[in-house]
């Protein structure tokens, strides 16, 4: 019984067909985490006409980096709580909306490095509402034989993200300048990226009740007293240190003389 519930609510009949709703929401996420990459993919290439024009060392505006992921850091537990309670269709579009928003008003930058800050810090609060983990949860609903595959597409867009957003904005701030460049940027993200998560992105409603009425686990402070959590954070901890320094390590280099 359990197994015919599971083959009904996840659909998996139609999972194999180009028109299953399923991948339009795996498509949509993608397109989330797409466009969501940009502040982390693009910053590298802003961080040097930034910090020339207004005279700022290298390292201080690489800070500015450092505020976005401690911005992160602080709100995702938050950011957990609110998804469990709205689900991602309110979540997601509003978040992705305040990152490209937030990105696009570097436009308007003021002589402040708390300008900067500030900015970046306000990018970092909403990313968690609009990482490949949120988006993870409703991409799965959809799917149960082809879950993994619907996973790897929308996952697939950060690698993308990483090989596009660079070259794009350097090209855009050698034709329009760096201010230029990020309102473009961010009004693509805006146009394109925030319409697309709001109208596809959510979870199927069958599953998630089903899932919400036969959910069990561990509380948090069982959690916190588990090797494997420990284990877990350590392992993204460290993964994430070494690829955030990767990011912008070669920008905050001096010329060679």
């Amino acid at each position: 019984m359990p197994d015919i519930l599971s083959t009904t609510l996840s659909g998996t009949a139609d999972e194999t067909s180009v028109g299953y709703k399923g991948w339009r929401v795996a498509a949509a996420s993608g397109t989330g985490v797409f466009f969501a990459a940009l502040p982390f993919y693009s910053f590298a290439v802003l961080l040097k006409p930034v910090s020339e024009e207004y005279g700022w060392p290298r390292e201080a505006v690489s800070s500015a980096f450092g505020s976005m992921t401690l911005g992160a850091a602080l709100f995702a537990p938050l950011m957990g709580t609110l998804f469990d309670r709205f689900g991602p269709r309110r979540i997601c579009g509003t978040c992705l909306l305040m990152s490209a928003s937030a990105f696009a008003s570097l436009s308007m930058l003021t002589p402040s490095l708390w300008h900067l800050y500030g900015v970046f810090t306000v990018v970092g609060l909403a990313t968690p509402g609009t990482s490949a983990v949120v988006y993870s949860r409703a991409v799965a609903s959809w799917f149960d034989r082809k879950r993994g595959t619907a996973l790897a597409v929308m996952m697939a867009s950060t690698a993308v993200g990483a090989i596009v957003y660079p070259p794009v904005a350097a090209a855009l701030i050698r034709l329009l300048g760096w201010r230029n460049a990020c309102l473009t940027l961010g009004v693509v993200s805006l146009v394109v990226g925030v319409p697309i998560v709001a109208r596809f992105v959510r979870e199927r409603a069958a599953t998630a009740a089903h899932e919400r009425q036969s959910a069990s686990g561990v509380t948090v402070r069982d959690a916190l007293r588990s090797r494997a959590f420990w284990i877990l954070i350590t392992v993204v901890f460290g993964s994430t240190l070494a690829l955030n320094g990767v990011t912008i390590a070669w920008r905050t280099r001096p010329a060679a003389a």
